[in-house]
């Protein structure tokens, strides 16, 4: 196996890792709720799950069927 042939300084270490940054996410509010959720994810509001401002699914229709 390789092994480095000198110790790396935490200088040098510290300077490598400065691009890692936590980063918040980006967050969109759907244009028919008006419910935040995030970019290019369905979210549930009231009982149906919203994509793009269409109901996906609606569970208050399933519940009443059933």
């Amino acid at each position: 196996m390789a092994h480095p042939k000198r110790k790396i300084s935490r200088t040098r270490r510290d300077k490598r890792r400065t691009h890692y940054k936590a980063v918040a996410p980006t967050i969109a509010k759907d244009s028919s709720t008006g419910e935040m959720h995030l970019y290019h994810r369905a979210h549930w509001f009231e009982g149906k799950l919203y994509y793009r401002g269409q109901v996906l699914i609606d569970k208050t229709e399933e519940e009443t069927a059933a």
